[in-house]
Parts: structure tokens; C-alpha cells; sequence
């Protein structure tokens, strides 16, 4: 089945999403629509939607102008099996103790690894992209250095691959939340694959915006974007438990120092910063 894309970019994230979700009303329907913050440190936010009947580029036209957007870019795209490709495409990654897998490599497993299987086909984070590995690779940094087991939370968890690999090394129940309740759905048949099936506690949240993300959590996961981590800081202060850690990413490596300052003056302290390619982790402790 032929798909077709409409995107376009603005600069403020409330018309963003007000544009978004005045799309969601057009005529073909779109199969899908989103709002993002671009990961280029632009500070654009691009609004797309994806079509499987030619969308309407004169309403497209008028919605943008009405919005101040820029005019929709609409492209037809090749057919593909997505899943198919992206199988032959991801090979198992390895995070420090964890290997991350799909189940077409399910034979590569090393037996001394903690495994986390994620399905091509739920992919909010496979692992494969520097940010998700980041924070294995931090976490288990954490581990090596002697942290004990304690509460965690995993906020904007899409897969919930964080969760899991805390719930796997930790006799724990982890938080795992997320804006996009397609998300929670998929973290709860992900923990299920993983023979974790219970032992996530998935919730649809913004931010902190949950009771049960009230804390003290021992640990925090948040690989999400710059912007909402800054916004998130002094709520994270509040969250974290005294000397408990945070993990934060989602970050190119020249947003680092201005998320780190943040979060210090939320009084977190710097612990350890990982670069992978173009992009950062930050380990931050909370003061005692």
C-alpha cells in the first residue's frame, strides 16, 4: 500500500502541536500525526503526518498558513516492508553486561549477558541509536561502582528497555512512563516478551504528572529530548532521592553543558558524561 508524508516546521511548540492536531481533522484522514522537537539543536519542532490515500495539499496549504508554518513538504513514499528491513538492519548491540536483541538473532544471546529482547516492530527505542545504549552503558557504569538496588523510574520510556533492564539486575518493580499511550502498551507487551510480564509498572504521563512518579526514586532514567529535560529538572530534584542518580539523554553533545547546568542548579552534582558519536549521557547524583 502506497504511503504519502506531510511535514512541516515551527519554532514554537504550542502552535506545533495546535497544528498537529488540526491535521488529525483533514480529509483523506491521516493514518498518523506527531509533533516532535528536532535533535538538530534548531529548536524546531516538526509536525507530520502520514497518509495512505494522497492527502489534500490545498487544506494542507491553508493549514500551515493559518498556523505560520512553513508550506507542508508531501512526498510518496516507496513501498517497504519496515519490519523486514529493519531486521536485516539491527544487529544485536551490546551495552556493557546487556545485549540487546530481536528475536531473528535470538541464537546470538552469550549466556552471560542479562538479554533484552525488542521486536523490530516496536520501535521506540531499539537500543541501537547512541542515546538508548548510552544509558545502558551508563547504567551499568552505576552497577560496577557498587549501586544498590532501589526504586526507578524510567520517564518518556518508550519500549521501556531501561525499565527492564533495571527489573532484569533489580528485584524491583520499575516505574516506566510515557506521553504517547501507544508507548505504555508496547512497554507492557515488551516486559511480557521479556518474561517480565508484572514486573513494570507502566503508566501514560507528562513528565512527572503521575502519583506513582512522586518518589524517592534511587534511580531515574529520562532519555527524551533537551528542552523537556531542562523543564523537567527541578521536578527530577523532587523525585530523586538523596544521592540517588539520574541517567539523562536524548542529547547532542553541544546541548550537554547547558542540560547539566540545569540540573546542578537543581542540585544535582555531575557524576560521569559519555559521549557516543554526536551524542551525550550524564550520570548526575542528587546531594545527600
Amino acid at each position: 500500500m502506497p504511503t504519502w508524508t506531510a511535514l512541516t516546521t515551527l519554532a514554537d511548540r504550542d502552535m506545533a502541536e495546535a497544528l498537529a492536531e488540526r491535521l488529525e481533522d483533514l480529509e483523506p484522514e491521516p493514518h498518523g500525526v506527531g509533533a516532535f522537537e528536532m535533535e538538530d539543536g534548531s529548536g524546531l519542532w516538526e509536525i507530520g503526518g502520514y497518509f495512505t490515500e494522497a492527502p489534500d495539499e490545498v487544506a494542507l496549504a491553508l493549514l500551515a498558513a493559518a498556523h505560520g508554518a512553513k508550506p507542508f513538504t508531501v512526498s510518496e513514499l516507496p513501498e517497504t516492508d519496515w519490519v523486514a528491513k529493519v531486521r536485516r538492519e539491527l544487529a544485536p548491540v551490546e551495552a556493557g553486561r546487556f545485549w540487546l536483541y530481536g528475536s531473528h538473532d535470538a541464537d546470538t544471546v552469550p549466556a552471560e549477558k542479562v538479554s533484552l529482547l525488542i521486536e523490530a516492530a516496536m520501535a521506540f527505542g531499539t537500543g541501537h541509536h547512541g542515546t538508548t545504549q548510552g544509558c545502558l552503558v551508563a547504567f551499568d557504569r552505576l552497577l560496577n561502582n557498587g549501586l544498590q538496588p532501589g526504586p526507578v523510574a524510567d520517564v518518556g520510556c518508550g519500549t521501556a528497555v531501561l525499565a527492564m533492564a533495571a527489573a532484569k539486575v533489580w528485584d524491583i518493580v520499575p516505574v516506566a512512563s510515557d506521553i504517547d499511550p501507544v508507548a505504555v502498551e508496547v512497554a507492557v507487551a515488551n516486559a511480557g516478551a521479556n518474561g517480565l510480564a508484572g514486573r513494570i509498572h507502566a503508566v501514560e504521563a507528562t513528565g512527572f504528572g503521575h502519583p506513582d512518579l512522586a518518589g524517592p526514586f534511587r534511580l531515574i532514567f529520562a532519555n527524551i529530548l533537551k528542552g523537556p529535560l531542562i523543564d523537567l529538572a527541578p521536578d527530577m530534584g523532587k523525585a530523586a532521592e538523596a544521592g540517588g542518580a539520574i541517567i539523562l539523554s536524548g542529547l547532542l553533545n553541544d546541548q550537554a553543558d547547558e542540560v547539566k547546568a540545569a540540573y546542578e542548579a537543581a542540585g544535582f552534582a555531575l557524576d560521569d558524561h559519555l559521549v557516543i558519536g554526536d551524542w551525550s549521557t550524564l550520570t548526575m547524583i542528587r546531594a545527600a
